[in-house]
């Protein structure tokens, strides 16, 4: 007999936050947050997001054990902008069991028709801000810092339950011991000639750099499916995330003649090389060896980049990859691939660029939806 609980208590948190813990026990790719970053995520104090949505987190028992857990998410700020009538669910994860998955859905579409909305979407981690997306390719790789993973049969499980696919995302995957093609020096010369240079980002003022992403950010993804604007309240919580894994020879700011921010690419080391052996717990020794690990780390994300509409097709992307791989570069050896994502699978002019650098797909991810009747 299944029962789902609404979460209201510390304990039923703490609950939510841990279920996956014993769920994906033994699985040695999962690469959960700290516990305390988690319930950071989930404390409407600190976490932004609270002020512009209605989140009610749910967990379900089956024979006297958690089974399964989801987030129901109505984003004001989401309807406001794409007037689609749509809601969310977003952290899912359950047992393999489609009684299960279906009890779990139904009860976010019950919050979500009772609002008024008409699609249910997921999983949105409360917006494409935020993780989302499950991985339905690729399974034989880690996940990396900052990207889904979950079981194989999580896609079984949304078509057993009726949801359709909306949207693809795609990761790719370059090897850092190739030579960046000679056509990336070609297109990068054409921003030069037009007097764009790039730069550092300057991690002394970390809050104005981020700031600027900010602004390229919500200028250059505005027209991106699902794109939600950053607010400066949401810049505060991403400068204190960042803070700790922003590497200035990885992180490339580009700029008009006059100054003018234009262009941001961020790449960041793959933490989650880190946070698999930690298996969300963050002891006085899990510290130490925390600190051991990040200086072994070998892989790196391309997570941010983007040039303001009016400047596109002067190649400045390919001016910013070239100066991010050169800071690549200067770390000798030290990283050995490098993953470029997510990626919409029709954002045609990012996957010409991330193919034109030597990246091939090798992960795949799938958002997908419901009609509420």
């Amino acid at each position: 007999m299944a029962n789902i609980i609404q979460v209201k208590t510390k304990s039923e948190l703490l609950e939510f936050i841990k279920f996956p813990l014993s769920l994906y026990k033994g699985d040695s790719l999962y690469s959960p947050m700290p516990i305390f970053e988690q319930k950071k995520l989930f404390n409407p104090d600190k976490n932004p997001i609270y002020r512009d949505a209605e989140i009610k987190l749910f967990l379900l028992e089956k024979n006297g054990k958690i089974a399964g857990r989801i987030a129901s998410v109505i984003n004001r700020r989401h309807l406001e902008y794409h007037k689609d009538e749509a809601g969310f669910f977003g952290f899912y994860e359950s047992i393999n069991d489609a009684s299960v998955a279906q009890a779990l859905l139904d009860r976010v579409s019950s919050e979500l028709k009772d609002a008024g909305l008409k699609k249910m979407r997921g999983p949105m981690s409360f917006s494409t801000n935020d993780e989302c997306a499950f991985q339905i390719e690729g399974f034989d790789k880690p996940p990396m810092i900052m990207t889904p993973y979950n079981p194989s049969w999580y896609n079984s499980l949304m078509e057993a339950c009726g949801l359709k696919k909306s949207k693809d995302l795609l990761a790719f995957i370059r090897d850092m011991a190739l030579p960046l093609p000679e056509k990336v020096s070609r297109v990068a010369a054409i921003a030069e000639r037009k007097g764009v240079t790039v730069r550092l980002a300057d991690m002394k003022n970390l809050h104005r750099e981020i700031s600027i992403f900010r602004d390229v950010y919500n200028d250059s993804w505005k027209d991106n499916w699902g794109f939600l604007p950053i607010t400066v309240e949401e810049v505060d919580v991403i400068t204190t995330q960042l803070k700790s894994v922003l590497v200035p020879e990885l992180t490339i700011i580009a700029e008009t003649g006059d100054g003018q921010p234009v262009g941001f690419l961020g790449m960041v080391p793959d933490m989650n090389q880190v946070l698999r052996a930690l298996r969300g717990r963050l002891t006085p020794l899990g510290i130490v060896k925390a600190l051991y690990l990040s200086r072994k780390i070998d892989d790196l994300r391309l997570m941010l980049l983007g040039v303001k509409e009016k400047w596109r097709g002067r190649g400045i992307e390919a001016l910013m990859i070239k100066k991010g791989f050169e800071g690549i570069k200067s770390f000798k050896d030290k990283y050995k691939n490098i993953e470029f994502s997510w990626i919409l699978e029709d954002n045609l002019p990012i996957i010409y660029i991330s193919e034109m650098i030597g990246g091939s797909v090798y992960k795949k991810y799938r958002i997908y939806e419901k009609e509420l009747i």
